[in-house]
């Protein structure tokens, strides 16, 4: 499955803490999404589904995410239909191997390209 990463205007990958979640596109966005750490060891911290707008600002404030804060923490976002989201979720944190999360849906993998 093909999916759209959404970067931030200018092209550029979006701070988690920066990103201006009242922007009309969160409206009612419901999706998977990534976030990671920038720095000499870059790695995955997070990937989740759900709410796109709710689940980001829970995570500005998630001790266990934001301790990865001061490598420069990212964010993109796809659109996925509600009826794949399991499927996607679970394909990302297989492949991906976040540092923080261990309940992911316990769902057939559902093959998707990485956003970079």
């Amino acid at each position: 499955m093909q999916l759209m990463w959404i970067k931030c205007q200018g092209d550029v990958w979006c701070r988690l803490d920066t990103v201006n979640l009242e922007h009309q596109h969160f409206n009612n966005l419901h999706g998977v999404y990534i976030i990671w750490h920038s720095g000499a060891n870059a790695a995955t911290v997070y990937v989740g589904q759900g709410n796109i707008k709710e689940r980001l600002l829970n995570h500005r404030t998630t001790p266990d995410i934001q301790q990865y804060n001061s490598f420069g923490l990212y964010v993109t976002w796809a659109d996925v239909p509600q009826a794949l989201l399991n499927g996607v979720e679970a394909y990302l944190a297989e492949k991906l191997r976040p540092k923080i999360g261990i309940n992911y849906p316990k769902a057939v993998p559902i093959e998707v390209n990485f956003p970079w």
